[in-house]
């Protein structure tokens, strides 16, 4: 999408996503799944979705709030508490953050980078 419209709405939880499976040197369990579309490519503004199962990653620099899902995000590096995701959560990320992604239920979050 090459930008969201002035005084219009995008329904983020309703976009449908197309998945593709996770780099098998990113998977720590099950068989989780990724999809995502970019909502306006000028401000960083995007939509992701991880189905059940455990991933590993190296963040950008990032701020997201969940719509939906369930998971727990533990910090490898540096290493921080672990947190908790459900809908509403707010979560700010830092570019090289390394991380384990273990999703209950799948997670769709609204996400600005940059």
């Amino acid at each position: 999408m090459s930008g969201l419209t002035a005084g219009a709405v995008t329904d983020a939880a309703a976009l449908v996503l197309e998945h593709e499976p996770v780099a098998p040197d990113q998977v720590v369990a099950g068989a989780p799944a990724t999809g995502y579309a970019e909502l306006d490519d000028a401000s960083g503004v995007g939509v992701w979705e991880m189905t059940p199962g455990a991933m590993s990653d190296v963040e950008a620099d990032e701020v997201f709030v969940v719509l939906a899902g369930a998971a727990t995000v533990e910090f490898v590096r540096p290493a921080l508490p672990s947190i908790e995701l459900v809908p509403g959560s707010v979560v700010r990320l830092a570019e090289g953050m390394e991380t384990v992604w273990t999703v209950r239920e799948t997670l769709r979050k609204v996400y600005i980078v940059g």
